[in-house]
């Protein structure tokens, strides 16, 4: 071992030592040095020296030093990491370990958190280089009122252990122990998960224990950064078994790869007050060989069972009332008997919920419940169902870009896109059962996964907030959140119908207490539907007040395309603030049109004013940035057109904002 505490020396002073089990038994094995005279709190850079060749970080390490990517942490006049140790050049090669005996832990505040029950859990997942530019934890912890107002009770953070470069989303993991500085220091995100607390929120981690990259010392040990781990490597295997191997593939069945799993789990508990962990690609933890096909794969493992079972046994162990989220997708016959055990799993319905917001036919929402009526039969609240995560397009993108249409109506305009997802949230937020919404679905982000390749940066648009449909969405999804805490959503004893596979959708919970009638038409034409409402008398349409009677408990209703609404047996009033009871008015009074489009060199935009007003035509780009801005123009009422030179701007997709008063309407416009 040799480091700054003997100026990077090898010597005798300086050799390992190993216990006798080293090699046999996973759990007693150690190799291990004392190393004496050292400053508490003081930071001390080191490596271990194998053969006298071979230069490796500590695994076990909680900061590392990594000479290519550290000093691009603070770049953009930002200061993430205040302080960092500089990197020892001209004495390592590589990344290199950090450890500070006796520094001072730090001091919890929030001593009395309870975490939200499993069937109220909304939980908002996010990556922090997309979601505060700054991408540090103290800039989250500044942002919480945003979510806390949204009313999400936990956030699960994409993988914030050390992982490959800076601009990444963490599922090239290489230390696990070790929190990733790009988004700030150990100490910034334990502030993070303090202040989570203090305000009921709860804390998840995306931990990826499935695969590590060549820059994890474990690979290194027994293999090479470039051709991977050798056949004696005691945690890898060679090659993966399974058809969705990412760099190197961790052999669950080996002892050591076990033992090293449950230190990993349990230290993010114990060290960090996390709450739970959401285990990225969970389906890959067997050996069982597929020969590379994915529906074989997916099929029932009982060794694979048996691994999640002793890994369950250690977290609840550790934390009984922790969340263990699986990202699994294997056969229900598997999935069931994990649910039984006590894990939970992820449910994705984007591609769902993606064709049923398009207008398309034949696309069911029912495998969105875990329960039955359609569901998936599970007798446990343990499905984490989820319109859209970090793996998917957003479904505005998906709706604006492939929408479907009948007449004047369309859902590929932006505003009636927005307005289809409020109808989706109406029906994914009335199924009970742990719910997940990814970063900034709740203001209807529209850009594509692919844009600046899939895993790269993405625009920031927190001025989406500021445009009035969108900030309708997001007061439609508060609502909703805020509703589905009432008791009727969390008991099993409720009673439940589900009617999800038609174009007209609908949901029906009651109670003794209260009764909850959810119903939309993803149609792009008018239908009737019959929804059997649980009671006869008044009923309180919850996001707009108004009352409907109620005088037949098979009550007939016309809805128009993408109409929707969510009733209540009593009145249950929306979060305060929202602004609900009204709704913009833009698609519907400007009739907004732009030709050609795509286009180059110049495109007309075509409009109607329901009055004389001044209009001015604003054009952005994906970041909210103002590119072009035709000069104010006092129209009168009445169909109006106006052109709009495209020269100098380069090829992409831009927003077109029409503001006439106090109404605005924005359209996508593709300049090529």
């Amino acid at each position: 071992m040799v480091g700054e505490f003997n100026n990077w020396q090898a010597t005798s002073t300086s050799l390992m030592n190993k216990t006798s089990t080293v090699n046999t038994d996973a759990t007693t094995g150690r190799w291990w040095i004392q190393v004496d005279g050292l400053t508490p709190g003081q930071e001390y850079a080191y490596q271990f020296l194998v053969d006298g060749q071979l230069r490796i970080a500590d695994p076990y390490c909680e900061k590392i030093l990594d000479p290519d990517n550290d000093p691009y942490i603070n770049s953009g006049g930002y200061t993430v990491y205040a302080g960092l140790k500089p990197y020892p050049t001209g004495k390592a090669t590589g990344i290199v370990s950090v450890l500070s005996p006796g520094e001072a832990a730090y001091t919890w505040t929030a001593t009395n958190f309870q975490r939200p029950a499993r069937t109220n859990l909304v939980i908002y997942e996010l990556l922090m280089r997309d979601f505060v530019a700054r991408h540090d934890y103290k800039t989250l912890r500044d942002t919480l009122n945003y979510i806390q107002r949204l009313g999400a009770n936990a956030i699960e953070l994409m993988p914030v252990n050390e992982f490959d470069g800076n601009l990444n989303w963490g599922y090239s993991p290489d230390f696990y122990f070790a929190p990733d500085k790009y988004y700030g220091t150990k100490n910034d995100l334990k502030a993070l998960i303090d202040e989570c607390h203090k305000r009921g929120i709860a804390i998840i981690l995306d931990m990826v224990l499935n695969h590590s990259t060549g820059n994890s010392p474990m690979v290194q040990l027994y293999g090479n950064v470039s051709s991977g781990p050798t056949a004696d490597n005691p945690w890898f295997n060679v090659t993966a078994p399974h058809p969705f191997s990412v760099y190197n593939d961790l052999n669950h069945e080996s002892p050591y790869t076990r033992y090293f799993s449950k230190n990993v789990m349990k230290f993010w508990l114990q060290e960090y007050h996390i709450d739970g962990y959401r285990f990225d690609l969970s389906k890959g933890f067997t050996q069982f060989n597929s020969g590379g096909d994915v529906a074989l794969w997916g099929h029932y493992d009982q060794s694979r069972i048996n691994i999640w079972q002793d890994y369950y046994n250690t977290l609840v162990a550790t934390d009984p009332t922790m969340y263990p989220i699986l990202e699994h997708f294997a056969d229900n016959n598997e999935e069931v008997v994990l649910s039984n055990m006590g894990l939970m799993l992820w449910g994705n319905m984007s591609g769902n919920y993606q064709q049923a917001d398009k207008g398309k036919s034949g696309w069911d929402l029912s495998y969105g419940y875990y329960g039955g009526q359609g569901g998936r039969g599970w007798g446990k609240p343990n499905l984490v169902s989820y319109m859209e995560s970090h793996d998917e397009e957003r479904t505005v993108y998906t709706t604006t870009t492939d929408g479907n249409s009948s007449g004047s109506y369309s859902t590929t305009d932006p505003v009636t896109a927005l307005k289809r997802e409020e109808l989706a949230a109406a029906i994914f937020f009335t199924q009970p059962g742990p719910r997940m919404i990814s970063e900034f679905e709740e203001l209807g982000y529209d850009i594509s996964i692919n844009q600046n390749g899939r895993t790269g940066n993405k625009p920031i648009l927190w001025n989406y907030y500021q445009d009035p449909n969108r900030r309708h969405l997001y007061d439609t999804y508060r609502a909703l959140i805020a509703l589905r805490q009432q008791p009727v959503f969390a008991s099993l004893y409720s009673a439940y119908t589900q009617n999800l596979t038609g174009a007209v959708k609908s949901i029906i919970t009651s109670n003794a207490n209260l009764g909850v009638v959810a119903f939309g038409n993803f149609d792009v034409v008018a239908n009737s539907t019959t929804i059997n409402f649980p009671q006869t008398g008044i009923w309180y349409n919850y996001l707009t007040g108004e009352q409907l009677n109620v005088t037949s408990a098979s009550t007939t209703l016309n809805l128009q395309p993408g109409q929707y609404a969510v009733y209540t047996s009593r009145k249950i009033g929306v979060p305060a603030g929202t602004t609900l009871a009204t709704r913009p008015q833009e698609a519907a009074v400007f009739k907004l049109s732009l030709a050609p489009n795509p286009a180059a060199g110049t495109t007309t935009l075509a409009y109607e004013l329901p009055a004389a007003a001044t209009t001015t035509v604003t054009v952005q780009n994906l970041l909210g940035q103002t590119v072009r801005q035709l000069a104010p123009a006092r129209q009168t009422a009445g169909a109006q057109a106006q052109a709009l030179s495209l020269q100098g701007l380069a090829p992409g997709m831009y927003l077109v904002k029409l503001q006439a008063g106090d109404l605005t309407q924005t359209a996508r416009l593709l300049v090529q």
